[in-house]
């Protein structure tokens, strides 16, 4: 493998993973969507891209944020974990969320949250193929070893809540990490990859249809890393707030088809893309699948006069 193509790939993996879902995933980009429900909140999404592709990227993710408070303050706290397999580099990422939240108004919320967490990535270099040449000249090739590293991370955000609307703003890998990738941690020599920042606008809303049972909940996002950009739309249609089907749109990247169902606290959806650049030549698409479950908290204070029993321990 050429270095050429080790600094491509390595590009590819450090950059955040662009869900057709993200109208769902919020927490995955913006640690201040935190405590956004009144319940423990629990995401789990999965996406399979350009799947005819020899080692395609494959990503997993999982949330888990609730709400609560701290000397009469109302704050959200959550975790995330991902992993993202894509080439030859493994990366796993893990945070801890944290939001602080204020009232504005009776049904509006604005938050705003960080997610301090570690950036791992490595680099399986016993699986690279090389040239013979190389090969021969050197015995065994610099890319033909594993490589890992480890670095501090963090993203940052502000989210505004509403019952029929919401708005996000994050920024991802604010410190735009740098990753020493190295056969060992004594090891003097290193690879080094600059984990880029990223930027992301999102908004979505619930309009009831008058007089019926359907509901139609459109979202965009807006995303800025380096000289690249992407936006994306999608638009659901839900009836009687259990099937869901749905179309979304990635600029000059997929077309999306969206189908789900909810089940009391839990939703189950599924996702096809449909490449429109010059990549559906090589590939049929991407396959998304996203779970989510909510275990509802009771605020309502205890009855004062509740009779209370003793143990000695």
């Amino acid at each position: 493998m050429t270095l050429g193509a080790v600094v491509a790939l390595g590009a590819m993996a450090q950059s955040d993973v662009a869900f057709s879902h993200f109208w769902i995933g919020k927490g995955y980009y913006n640690p201040a969507a935190a405590g956004e429900l009144n319940a423990i909140n629990m995401n789990l999404g999965s996406r399979m891209q350009w799947v005819d592709f020899k080692r395609a990227p494959m990503n997993f993710y999982l949330t888990v944020d609730m709400p609560y408070k701290l000397l009469g303050q109302q704050l959200g706290a959550g975790v995330k974990a991902e992993f993202e397999r894509i080439g030859l580099y493994t990366s796993t990422r893990v945070g801890a969320q944290i939001a602080y939240k204020r009232k504005l108004g009776k049904n509006m919320m604005l938050s705003v949250g960080v997610q301090p967490g570690v950036f791992s990535q490595v680099f399986r270099g016993h699986e690279a193929i090389t040239s013979d040449e190389e090969t021969q000249q050197s015995g065994t090739s610099n890319f033909q070893q594993d490589l890992s590293g480890t670095v501090f991370d963090a993203n940052v955000g502000v989210f505004f809540s509403h019952p029929h609307y919401w708005a996000s703003l994050a920024v991802t890998h604010v410190t735009s990490p740098r990753i020493e990738l190295k056969v060992t941690r004594e090891s003097v020599d290193y690879y080094e990859f600059k984990v880029s920042r990223g930027y992301y606008f999102a908004g979505g809303g619930n309009i009831p249809i008058n007089n019926t049972l359907f509901e139609i909940q459109p979202s965009a996002m807006f995303a800025l890393s380096q000289n690249m950009w992407t936006a994306q739309l999608a638009t659901m249609l839900r009836y009687n707030r259990m099937f869901n089907i749905g179309v979304g749109y990635r600029w000059k990247d997929a077309v999306t088809a969206f189908i789900g169902v909810n089940l009391k606290d839990a939703y189950i959806g599924y996702a096809y893309d449909y490449p429109v650049s010059a990549i559906s030549k090589a590939t049929f698409g991407s396959h998304e699948v996203f779970v989510t479950y909510k275990v509802k908290l009771d605020n309502r204070e205890k009855n004062k006069n509740k009779q209370k029993s003793v143990r000695l321990m």
